[in-house]
């Protein structure tokens, strides 16, 4: 796929354009048949075998459960059996942490310490419920005018889905130069301390503008990330965060700290330089929306796009359309109503309840 060209539509969505290839694959901004914006990930084709489609099925049916955090992007859908699989999300309106740095410069100590307490408070809620992002980089932070938003979550099925630290056509999985030790020495079920990991590259960033480890390719740059004799690059870390940033990018996963204690130092941090958390995220808003979009607003769809929705609308309702009903002869008893397909949800777990007691009441009666 290439960025001068695009699928029209990608499930129920009609794209309008391409917002950038990245590792998992290529992002499209589309629109829902109510017209909402959402930003919509193709997985490249390398990426996709059994293992990771079956993987990508099980987190995407996690990601749904997610609650108690506006620090994820919300996940909306995702097709995990397509040709080339697929899942939308909220569209986050704004820059990345990577790109603001690029604009701006690096930030302040009082907005790095926010943008740790913020992030951490976040990916707490994420592992609580079983996910880890496993690709946590200064890329998949997003400024918006809520604050800090991690994107890509759900992609992590297909950081390390392969066996191995770097899959057939030559790329480490995970971004090299960002990604924890365990993961460039191939581990691939990792743990939530990798985001931990992740997280402290990402304030690295943010308070420096650059990465804990470089070099002329990536065989080199992950040599460097697996070799504990090799500490990161925290040139121009600023004093007041090298305690929490250095015990993040701790190489054993069991020395870097927990997500809690993240939050716990980062908001500290802030008392300690005389402002609140609350009072340095609201700064930290105002110095990181671009001046020229001053109100993050959603992207609106064009003429030309809102014909392809009323198109795509027409499209979805045909291959929706129920089937003719099935006329049966009136039998002696009073039989159900006839159903096609798969009884409703409510009969069918009411029947397996129904089953399963049975089975447990026969059971007990025959230990007697």
């Amino acid at each position: 796929m290439s960025g001068s060209s695009h699928p029209e539509r990608i499930g129920p969505y009609a794209v309008e354009r391409s917002l950038g290839a990245g590792g998992m694959g290529q992002v499209y901004l589309a629109y829902s048949v109510a017209g909402d914006p959402v930003a919509v990930k193709m997985i490249r084709p390398e990426r996709t075998n059994a293992h990771s489609r079956a993987r990508f099925e099980r987190e995407a049916a996690i990601a749904r459960t997610l609650t108690g955090t506006g620090r994820v992007a919300r996940f909306i859908d995702a097709d995990p059996t397509a040709d080339l699989p697929w899942l939308a999300t909220d569209y986050i309106p704004g820059r990345s942490v990577y790109d603001t740095v690029d604009h701006r410069g690096p930030l302040s100590v009082p907005h790095v310490a926010s943008l740790g307490a913020l992030l951490a408070e976040g990916l707490a809620a994420v592992h609580a419920v079983g996910l880890v992002h496993r690709d946590l980089t200064a890329k998949n932070v997003m400024m918006g005018d809520f604050g800090p938003v991690i994107i890509d979550f759900g992609l992590g099925a297909f950081v390390g889905a392969e066996k191995g630290s770097m899959s057939q056509d030559g790329t480490i999985l995970g971004t090299v130069a960002y990604i924890p030790p365990e993961q460039a020495l191939g581990v691939t079920d990792v743990t939530p301390a990798a985001d931990v990991y992740g997280l402290g590259t990402v304030l690295l960033y943010a308070a420096t503008g650059h990465a804990p480890y470089s070099g002329a390719s990536w065989p080199a740059v992950a040599a460097q990330v697996a070799n504990p004799e090799v500490t990161p690059d925290l040139s121009g870390l600023p004093e007041e965060l090298a305690a929490v940033v250095t015990s993040m990018l701790a190489h054993q996963p069991g020395s870097r700290p927990s997500l809690a204690h993240v939050t716990r130092q980062c908001a500290d941090l802030l008392r300690s330089m005389g402002t609140s958390p609350a009072r340095a995220r609201r700064s930290l808003i105002e110095q990181t929306t671009p001046k020229d979009h001053p109100t993050m607003v959603l992207p609106q769809p064009d003429a030309h796009m809102l014909d392809r929705l009323d198109e795509l609308d027409r499209q979805l309702r045909e291959e929706s359309e129920p089937e003719p009903p099935v006329v049966e002869k009136p039998a002696v008893s009073v039989p159900e109503p006839p159903s096609r397909g798969r009884p409703p949800a409510s009969r069918r777990v009411a029947s397996e309840l129904r089953e399963r007691y049975a089975a447990r009441r026969e059971l007990a009666w025959s230990s007697r």
